[in-house]
């Protein structure tokens, strides 16, 4: 199972094949957000808690190699091209954005929504395909885009395609970041857990986000064994309980079957 935290040096002191340095620096390149082109040093080691002299070495090294560019006139650092390389690598060479996309477009357009899949990183779902319906009132989130794990049909679905050790694995660190509204995210989770096994698919709860409506489908892709999922979701005035249930859920579910099916027949 991937790490939820970032490092924890402490933990990782006594592991002989841990690379702190490698961590360290790759934490760095995690500090940015969408939206904040640039930070600088002081901004980067009150999120990462690690020593200025030791970011400031680290900035150093990752502009040195292309990773990070320096802007003398704001005195802070920005993302380099190489990490964007990176990030195109990764959306290249999953095929299932290839085969799930026509469907996607035709959902999007027939729902006038959003529809994405989504893979995850820590406790959150990072979209890696997005398709929109042409309405003028939809959501705008494309590849990239970073939604909660555990308040969202997306996020929700994830944790139902896994495997029990995995869930609760996964569970457990919800819990310790949710503290004192655990019980509620809890529940919240355990009815997605309900409803997929009596659906095919979660809903959002509108705990996230109340003027955003949702179903969520997982998918494990057959070649590597990852989980990723499935979202289609909209403005809720435009997206009544009863059209997710009775329309959008079953399409998601059988958009996803349909994408099963064209990854078997790829590995085949």
């Amino acid at each position: 199972m991937e790490e939820i935290q970032s490092y924890t040096e402490e933990e990782n002191a006594k592991d002989r094949q841990f690379v702190t340095a490698l961590a360290r620096g790759l934490e760095i390149l995690r500090c940015f957000r969408p939206g904040e082109a640039y930070l600088s040093n002081s901004e980067m080691a009150k999120r990462t808690a690690m020593p200025k002299p030791t970011i400031s070495r680290l900035t150093y090294t990752l502009t040195k190699l292309g990773y990070l560019n320096y802007s003398p006139e704001q005195g802070r650092y920005q993302l380099g091209a190489p990490v964007l390389a990176l990030g195109y690598t990764l959306l290249a060479n999953l095929d299932v954005r290839k085969l799930a996309r026509p469907g996607m477009q035709e959902l999007a357009e027939y729902a006038q929504c959003s529809v994405a899949i989504g893979i995850r990183d820590r406790l959150h779902m990072v979209y890696v395909e997005a398709c929109r319906g042409s309405a003028a009132v939809t959501l705008r989130r494309d590849a990239g885009s970073r939604i909660p794990l555990a308040t969202t049909a997306m996020g929700k679905a994830y944790l139902c395609g896994l495997p029990q050790a995995d869930r609760d694995f996964l569970m457990d660190h919800i819990r310790l970041h949710a503290e004192n509204n655990w019980p509620k995210i809890k529940a919240d989770i355990e009815q997605g857990f309900k409803d997929f096994q009596d659906r095919g698919f979660v809903l959002s709860s509108g705990y996230w986000d109340a003027n955003i409506s949702a179903v969520g489908v997982p998918l494990v892709d057959p070649d590597t064994a990852k989980s990723m999922a499935f979202n289609c979701g909209g403005p809720a005035f435009l997206l009544p309980r009863e059209k997710l249930i009775e329309d959008l859920g079953p399409r998601l579910v059988q958009l996803v079957r349909n994408v099963e099916m064209s990854m078997g027949r790829n590995i085949g």
